[in-house]
């Protein structure tokens, strides 16, 4: 695999052995809230995907963590309105489109409800007649307020994809 100068850097200081399986509760109360009140995360594994600019089989490659093969790749992700007042949410690719799907999950640490999982699934083509894919997308949200979060932080999604 052809590994970019500034990858090999990040994942050279990942510690071999390292494997990286936060919960949903980790992933919405630790990793998503410091993201969106612009803290440092102590060890940034996870980074910033542009979803909606990216296929699916890139996150692979932009999403790796060390040297140890990788199921499932996580990514911080803007969450993009279709339409300026809407809460519809464009999730169109170049290749393809992500279409949620079921219900959302409630996320809860220690009993409090503190953010919301919703499924993606891609389909490749256009909608309505994309066709599905393997490639399925948790993407957390959170439900906290953040008070002193820049406005502009607070449209960030922390997503797990796998296949």
């Amino acid at each position: 695999t052809k590994m970019m100068g500034v990858d090999q850097e990040s994942s050279s200081s990942i510690p071999p052995g390292f494997r990286f399986h936060p919960t949903d509760e980790e992933l919405v109360g630790y990793y998503l809230k410091k993201k969106v009140a612009s803290q440092r995360i102590d060890l940034d594994v996870i980074r910033e995907i542009d979803l909606y600019k990216i296929e699916p089989w890139d996150l692979q490659e932009r999403c790796r963590i060390g040297y140890e093969e990788q199921k499932e790749w996580y990514f911080f992700s803007h969450k993009d309105k279709k339409y300026p007042t809407g809460t519809r949410t464009n999730r169109a690719t170049v290749a393809g489109f992500w279409k949620a799907t079921g219900r959302d999950k409630a996320v809860y640490l220690n009993s409090k409800l503190i953010g919301m999982r919703k499924t993606l699934v891609f389909y490749s083509g256009r909608a309505p007649n994309g066709q599905k894919s393997d490639w399925i997308i948790h993407e957390y949200y959170s439900l906290e307020s953040h008070q002193n979060a820049p406005p502009q932080e607070e449209g960030w999604v922390v997503c797990r994809a796998f296949k």
